[in-house]
Formats: C-alpha cells, sequence, structure tokens
C-alpha cells in the first residue's frame, strides 16, 4: 500500500482508487444493498478524501479513512432511508385509515333513507312556510290520519273549511315530481300551532 504521501497528486490517487474500486464499492453495498446508490456513495467517499488530502497522515493508512467515510455517509444513507420508511409508513397507515372509513361508510350507506330524509327535509320546509291553521290541518290529516268530519269538529269548522285548507297544504306537493308525492310523518313533527 503506498504511503499518503505518495498519493498527492492525481495519476496516483486515480491508480489507488482503480486499484481498489471493487472491495471499497463491494462493502458500500453490503450495507446499501442498491449497487447504484453504493458507487454514489464510493465516488462521494472519493471526492471527499481527495479535498481532504492535506490532512492525510503519512503513518495513516487511506484504506482505512477511505472506508471510515464509506461507513459514514452509508450510514448517513441508511438513516435517512429509515426516515423516509417511516414517514410512508405514516402515511400509508393514514390512507389506510381513510380508506377504511370511506368502505364502513359506504357499506353503511342506504340511499333509500337518505332519499327520505332528503323528502322529509322539503315536507317540513313547506310546513314551516304554511299558515298555522292550515299546517294543524293538514297534520291532523296526514300525521294523525284523522277523518275530515273528524277534524272539523274537532276543530270547530266547517267541512268545506277543512278540505280547503288541505287542498292548500297540499298544493306544492302536486308540482314535485311524483317519486317525492308520498308525504310521510317526520320523525320529529312540528307543533301545531293552537
Amino acid at each position: 500500500m503506498p504511503l499518503a504521501g505518495n498519493l498527492h497528486t492525481m495519476d496516483l490517487f486515480s491508480r489507488f482508487f482503480r486499484e481498489n474500486q471493487e472491495k471499497f464499492l463491494a462493502f458500500a453495498y453490503s450495507y446499501i444493498r442498491s449497487w447504484a446508490e453504493a458507487e454514489d456513495i464510493l465516488m462521494e467517499s472519493m471526492i471527499s478524501l481527495w479535498e481532504c488530502r492535506d490532512r492525510w497522515e503519512e503513518d495513516k493508512g487511506l484504506h482505512a479513512l477511505l472506508l471510515t467515510i464509506i461507513k459514514n455517509k452509508a450510514l448517513n444513507y441508511l438513516e435517512h432511508e429509515q426516515t423516509r420508511l417511516r414517514i410512508e409508513e405514516d402515511l400509508n397507515s393514514h390512507r389506510q385509515r381513510e380508506l377504511d372509513l370511506r368502505i364502513a361508510t359506504l357499506k353503511d350507506c342506504e340511499p333509500d333513507k337518505i332519499f327520505s330524509t332528503e323528502i322529509q327535509h322539503i315536507v317540513n320546509k313547506a310546513l314551516d312556510k304554511m299558515p298555522p291553521q292550515s299546517r294543524e290541518i293538514f297534520m291532523l290529516s296526514r300525521y294523525s290520519n284523522l277523518p275530515n268530519k273528524k277534524i272539523a269538529e274537532q276543530l270547530n269548522l266547517s267541512l268545506k273549511t277543512v278540505e280547503f285548507h288541505i287542498t292548500k297544504a297540499l298544493f306544492p306537493y302536486l308540482q314535485m315530481p311524483s317519486a317525492c308525492m308520498t308525504v310521510t310523518a317526520p320523525s320529529h313533527p312540528a307543533k301545531p300551532a293552537l
């Protein structure tokens, strides 16, 4: 092995590299497990070694010095890879939880309930817009299933007045598409005005 002092010229340093390249590359690859990355680390290590040539000591072997540089660069690379893999695992874990949630939500989805809820929302909005007496008569007719005559007696109104209010209350529903025509009792019916 040539002494450090003999390697201060580029030609001698290049020869040192060529003669030892395979063993240094094998050393880097044994930890990195990627030929391309191992070659990059070896080249970077050789550049670092050349750039600090003024600090070489005559009695220190360049083989050991270069192996130390390769070791440190390989260690930096592996620690970086470890961090990258942890971040990827965290991201994948988050994506997996999100995917599981979307699958569970879709499995629990009942389109007929969604549609029914939307219709009920429309009905409730229409009820809120009705005059109090029309709303009360409509709710007694549709939600309490009272006949018109019973509603008239209960509210002390004529049968024609009850029929008028029911027709008036139903008019907005007659303008809806046929799929929305069925009026069902709301889950929380509005209180009739007294």
